[in-house]
This record gives C-alpha cells, structure tokens and sequence, in this order.
C-alpha cells in the first residue's frame, strides 16, 4: 500500500510579504512636493526668525520675554505667510523636473529607435511609413 504526503508549505516568507506590501502601500502615498515644501518653508521661516532675532536683540535690552514672545509671533507669522508660496515654489518645481526627466527618457528612446533603425531595414522602412502616414 502506498500513500502520498503533500505538505502545503508557504512559497514566501511572511516577512518578506509584509515588507513589500509596506513598500508599495508608501509609494502609492508619496508626494515628492510636500517634502520640497516642507524643506522651503523652513528654509523661509528660519531667515526671517534669524533676521528678526537680530532685530529684536538690538531693542530688547533685559527684556528676554518679550524677545522671545516676539520671536515666537515672527516664527508662526512667517508660517501662514509663506505656506502657499512654498507650496507653489514646490509644486513648480517638481512639475518642470518632471517634464524635463520625460523629455529626456523620450529623446533618449529616440536615440535608442534610430540606432536600431540604422541597423535593421525593417525598423528603418516601418519608421519611414509612419514619417509618410504624418506628412498626409
């Protein structure tokens, strides 16, 4: 008498599973223009606040409080003021870098298109049918 054994056992480990549906549910989520926004609204706030430290150290002779307070309103002034344009400066930015990295990858394949089409009639005459049918 013969009997078969058949073990169900996992075809991945369940850590390695974890770990990639982690990475794709952070790239589904990730926005490069919050970063550069972030990033540029700090870099805003903190010259104005060191601007305005140096302002107020000029006039607050023995009155730290009221120094740090104005400090503190200059800070989250700066914050409201400068959100939106940081915002825009970042959304601007990232929309030309990303027409700029498609104008690349597309000029890039068209190179790679050409060298092949120099080596292989085919291409070459299916690339010369497509020029034709445009110019109609």
């Amino acid at each position: 008498m013969t009997s078969f054994i058949q073990p169900s056992f996992p075809t991945q480990h369940m850590g390695v599973a974890r770990v990639e549906s982690a990475v794709k549910s952070l790239q589904g989520n990730f926005d490069s223009t919050k970063g550069l926004t972030a990033m540029l609204l700090a870099a805003m706030v903190s010259s104005l606040v060191v601007v305005a430290d140096q302002w107020i150290d000029t006039w607050a002779d023995g009155h730290l409080m009221v120094a740090w307070a104005s400090l503190w309103l200059v800070g989250f002034v700066a914050l409201g003021l400068f959100a939106g344009a940081a915002r825009n400066v970042a959304q601007t930015t990232v929309s030309s870098l990303n027409a700029w990295s498609h104008r690349v990858a597309q000029q890039r394949a068209d190179e790679r298109m050409w060298v092949i089409a120099k080596s292989d009639p085919r291409v070459m005459a299916d690339l010369m049918a497509a020029q034709e049918k445009g110019a109609r």
